[in-house]
């Protein structure tokens, strides 16, 4: 991540060296940088005007792009995390539109451990990201969340989920957001946490 004042003009060169080095870095390790999937993004300030960057890198030019993916996060210049959250809407509601095709053949444990390993992981990974978020952004997860419950019971479609959440031990998505920033804040300052936390 790199902070520079709209005014600088030597930006585009400083990243352009600073991909140049990354590169020599993973060529001596034997690594290998795709410069076709490289993806700035440029995120202004609240105050600064948006700026077009043109990064010349081997034989390209790369320019910024809208949202970026990282370790399977989709990062866009808002850092509203809207596209993230439509993406693992749309993937979590497609494994449950599977499950929910062979939920007549399995058991609800079964039903419950599929739902657990497959929907609620996806919705627990990364999601300290999205803390602050205001609650209509959460609500497609909370929706989401909502139809596994009613899916592990066999339930139709407007039953009350309220219950269904507590039977299962399972805290609504904003409180699971919290619990994770919590429990990580709570790790970096009392033990079991990597070194660079502390």
């Amino acid at each position: 991540m790199l902070s520079f004042p709209s005014s600088d003009i030597q930006v585009c060169n400083r990243i352009s060296a600073c991909l140049t080095d990354i590169s020599s870095w993973m060529t001596a390790h034997h690594l290998m940088l795709n410069p076709s999937k490289t993806e700035p993004l440029f995120i202004p300030s609240s105050t600064g005007p948006h700026c077009d960057l043109g990064i010349s890198f081997g034989n390209l030019l790369i320019t910024p792009t809208e949202d970026a993916r990282s370790l399977g996060v989709i990062l866009d210049g808002q850092l509203s995390f809207s596209a993230h959250i439509a993406n693992l809407t749309r993937s979590c509601r497609f494994l449950l539109y599977n499950i929910r095709r062979i939920r007549p053949f399995l058991s609800q444990e079964a039903t419950q451990l599929l739902v657990q390993s497959l929907v609620i992981s996806r919705l627990d990974y990364c999601n300290s990201l999205l803390v602050g978020l205001p609650l209509r952004a959460i609500r497609p997860l909370q929706l989401v969340q909502n139809a596994a419950a009613r899916l592990i019971f066999n339930l139709p479609k407007f039953t009350h989920v309220t219950p269904l959440l507590r039977s299962l031990h399972w805290l609504p998505v904003v409180a699971r957001i919290r619990f994770k920033t919590l429990m990580l804040a709570y790790k970096a300052n009392n033990g079991p946490a990597p070194p660079l936390w502390q």
